[in-house]
């Protein structure tokens, strides 16, 4: 099924075909189709076909059209830290994009029946993260794949909080299905010919909507064991406790990645939504979710007001029950207040000073090898390079080519080139 939306040239046209036509609708879902060049996960031979909004199938290698991707991915309602299963993984191409949303701490399975797909999705992984600039720039849950039949599952395995299979299920699996799926989850596949999402409301409650008539190849049945006569069992991937060097490598990444957003100040960048693992554009602090933050600040000014004004309100309270204090300490107290407000003040006028200093510096330098960015001068044009024309007054200025900060960031520390490919990821497994 596909052809809803006219091909596009490239990835981003046929982005922004899917946009158009209603198909994506989040900022997050975008990012990560934007993010992952669609032509990537086709065979060389096929690449021109690849902006298409068609299926793509090629022996046991099969994509669905975009238009499919882009309501699943829409479907599925995803956020950072959350565990998918996506049964028939194919090439990983929904895995992958799937990754980008769920951050670092994410869970990030597949399970797929062929095992030449998997062999075929892994060389695609690899080449994602050594080639792709989207890895350094989105924090990313790397996908899991083991090979085997979905319909295999042992019972009493572990659930997971979104899932998505890619093949029609038959109605006698629908419960099935269901099963793996934590309460508040969501599942979608194909079921009776339309894509349908189910959301687990209870142990024993579920809440059905159909999206769009779609058209899939049905699951392959389990083929039954010739020496016991039950299917053989399809064990899920093993879930594996981080090492400390994945950890430290994580935080490092994340640090850089704060450090150089606190350096474009407060900022009124587009909203990036709950927690998401897109959200690199500003620090905790200027963010006002760490607690020195201006939140906290502003909480901290509150209560000093509030106890310089106390001996005040008492004073008022005490006329007010007729019992004024004695005209020897109307003075003193007067002084007092006027003392207790000046105090404040010159510690409210402090913190907005410290403040205004902290945002000027444009966020904490995390390492101090990291190298300093000179500032442009905003007025001035920037001066014509040796072999070019200049520009004429007026004229907008020439696009210049994408920077991938965080990788020119690490390649500039003073650290042993091994590190530094550690930090890039650049690394045999």
């Amino acid at each position: 099924m596909g052809g809803a939306v006219s091909a596009g040239e490239d990835n981003d046209e046929l982005i922004d075909n899917l946009k158009e036509a209603y198909y994506i609708r989040s900022c997050l879902v975008e990012r990560a189709f934007r993010a992952i060049d669609r032509a990537d996960y086709y065979l060389d031979e096929y690449r021109e076909n690849a902006y298409k909004d068609l299926a793509w199938r090629h022996g046991n290698i099969h994509l669905s059209a975009p238009c499919i991707y882009s309501e699943v991915m829409e479907a599925l309602d995803l956020y950072p830290g959350l565990s998918f299963l996506n049964m028939g993984s194919g090439t990983g191409y929904l895995s992958t994009m799937v990754g980008l949303i769920l951050g670092p701490f994410g869970v990030n399975h597949g399970v797929e029946l062929h095992a030449d797909v998997i062999e075929y999705a892994y060389q695609k992984l690899d080449n994602f993260i050594k080639t792709s600039d989207s890895f350094d720039k989105f924090e990313f849950c790397e996908p899991c794949f083991v090979a085997g039949n979905c319909l295999e599952i042992p019972p009493h395995s572990r659930q997971y909080d979104r899932v998505y299979c890619g093949a029609g299920v038959q109605k006698e699996y629908e419960s099935y299905m269901k099963n793996v799926l934590k309460v508040g989850g969501v599942l979608v596949l194909p079921l009776e010919e339309k894509l349908t999402k189910i959301t687990r409301t209870g142990p024993h409650s579920w809440e059905t909507k159909k999206i769009i008539s779609v058209s899939f190849a049905p699951l392959v049945l389990p083929r039954h064991n010739s020496n016991n006569g039950k299917p053989k069992a399809a064990p899920l991937p093993v879930l594996e406790v981080r090492s400390l060097q994945e950890l430290a490598r994580i935080s490092i990444r994340h640090a850089l990645r704060v450090t150089r957003d606190g350096a474009g100040g407060g900022g009124g960048g587009p909203a990036r939504g709950r927690g998401s693992s897109f959200s690199v554009g500003r620090g905790l602090a200027v963010a006002g979710l760490h607690k020195y933050g201006p939140r906290f600040k502003r909480r901290r000014v509150h209560r000093r007001h509030s106890n310089s004004l106390a001996p005040g309100g008492r004073a008022a309270a005490a006329a007010q029950s007729g019992s004024a204090p004695p005209d020897g300490n109307n003075n003193n107290t007067h002084h007092r207040r006027a003392r207790e407000r000046g105090a404040a003040e010159e510690e409210d006028d402090d913190d907005d000073d410290r403040e205004a200093r902290r945002r000027r510096r444009g966020g904490r330098r995390v390492l101090r090898g990291a190298p300093e960015e000179p500032e442009e001068p905003a007025a001035e044009e920037p001066a014509a390079e040796d072999g070019d024309e200049p520009r004429a007054r007026g004229e907008p200025p020439r696009a210049e080519p994408a920077v991938n900060v965080l990788r020119e960031r690490i390649l500039g520390l003073p650290l042993p080139e091994p590190l530094k490919m550690y930090l890039l990821y650049y690394r045999e497994k």
